[in-house]
């Protein structure tokens, strides 16, 4: 490596620095020295190239106590915006999301894509993403696929079969102009309590439904995809052996027992909110539906526990809207099989972020992305 190549990665690695320490929280140069160890000549030198592009804005200055009136930097309020997208089966999804982690704009628009040609599709993930993205530069797109991805295309996905073996992050990317970079939903949703702030620690494992079920595998504050990306495929974990035939060619897997559209149609309701309501209201048909899901879903997610030995379990998805109903039955099967057992070893905890963690991680791909490789932001 040369002088200059040298001095270039010790320039970028400082102003990751900056970045990082900014995403936390706003802050003067004063402030940001003290919080990084740089100095503030070297502060002033990393950060005007970014107030110049629009990246940071400087505010007001502001008395704190004795001294000089301070003047915090912070993400620009009008700068680059990253794109988050989900195909799912039972939906669309968009967000828009800041550097600073801050939602700008969301859409889901519910749909039955199971037949859907990839073509159709991309078509309508292209106009929802246009209409969230409005004037704002875009620093790229993360597109979220409810089954297996490799190198921006999906190789197996039992509830979506129109989109195998198609080249989804090119041909959207091709629609919107974009670069994207396509992975699975449940990692995404993993990662939405990973960055830009750590929601449920850095082991954990969490779990979405919609037809199929996903679990991302948090270990060591990074997303576990496995060898070949199959790394927390919850929904194919067989629980009984001669079971319910499954979409995937095996038999007995979990979300042929715990799956939504399995509980919606056990409850006789045909959307989430309805059952909702009917669980509210102490529907009994309905209060079996969750509570019989919530047992299978146990024994699958003690099957992960005692596998990855994390102290966190995190229901998202729907399972976060309908965590109060499922929660004692999932406890139950964990307590009883879990091998350390007890909720002291193992927390069970709703999602924060809901129906909306895939598109906010599918988001916080590109924005992390761009943070810790800062050169993107000054292309």
């Amino acid at each position: 490596m040369t002088t200059v190549d040298h001095l270039r990665q010790v320039r970028l690695g400082n102003l990751r620095t900056v970045l990082l320490a900014l995403v936390d929280r706003p802050g003067s140069r004063a402030d940001l020295a003290a919080r990084t160890g740089l100095t503030k000549a070297t502060l002033s030198n990393l950060t005007e190239p970014l107030l110049a592009n629009g990246i940071l804005v400087e505010e007001p200055a502001t008395l704190a106590g004795m001294g000089r009136p301070s003047k915090p930097l912070r993400f620009h309020p009008d700068g680059p915006v990253a794109v988050g997208a989900e195909i799912n089966v039972s939906h669309l999804a968009v967000e828009t999301l800041g550097l600073d982690g801050e939602t700008l704009e969301r859409r889901l628009v519910p749909a039955d894509l199971r037949k859907v040609s990839a073509g159709e599709v991309l078509d309508r993930v292209a106009a929802l993403v246009r209409e969230v993205t409005g004037p704002r530069p875009v620093l790229g797109a993360g597109l979220a696929i409810p089954g297996v991805v490799h190198d921006g295309v999906v190789v197996r996905a039992p509830n979506l079969p129109e989109l195998v073996g198609v080249p989804l992050a090119a041909d959207l990317g091709r629609r919107l102009g974009l670069d994207v970079s396509l992975d699975n939903e449940a990692n995404l949703a993993a990662l939405a309590h990973l960055w830009p702030r750590h929601l449920a620690g850095e082991d954990f494992v969490h779990v979405t439904a919609d037809v199929g079920i996903g679990a991302g595998v948090v270990l060591g504050g990074e997303v576990y995809r496995g060898v070949s990306g199959f790394a927390g495929e919850l929904g194919h974990v067989v629980i009984e052996r001669d079971g319910i035939p499954c979409t995937c060619g095996s038999r007995g897997c979990v979300e042929r027992y715990a799956g939504l559209d399995v509980i919606l149609r056990e409850a006789g309701r045909r959307r989430l909110d309805s059952l909702r309501k009917a669980l509210e209201a102490q529907d009994p048909k309905a209060l079996a539906a969750v509570r019989m899901a919530g047992e299978a879903l146990g024994v699958g997610i003690a099957t992960l526990t005692n596998l990855f030995d994390v102290p966190t379990v995190v229901l998202g998805g729907s399972y976060a809207v309908l965590y109060d109903h499922l929660r004692d039955a999932v406890r139950s099967e964990m307590d009883s099989r879990v091998l350390a057992g007890g909720e002291r070893h193992t927390r069970l905890l709703a999602s924060p972020l809901g129906e909306f963690a895939v598109v906010r991680g599918a988001a916080g791909l590109i924005t992390r992305r761009a943070v810790h490789q800062p050169e993107r932001l000054l292309a």
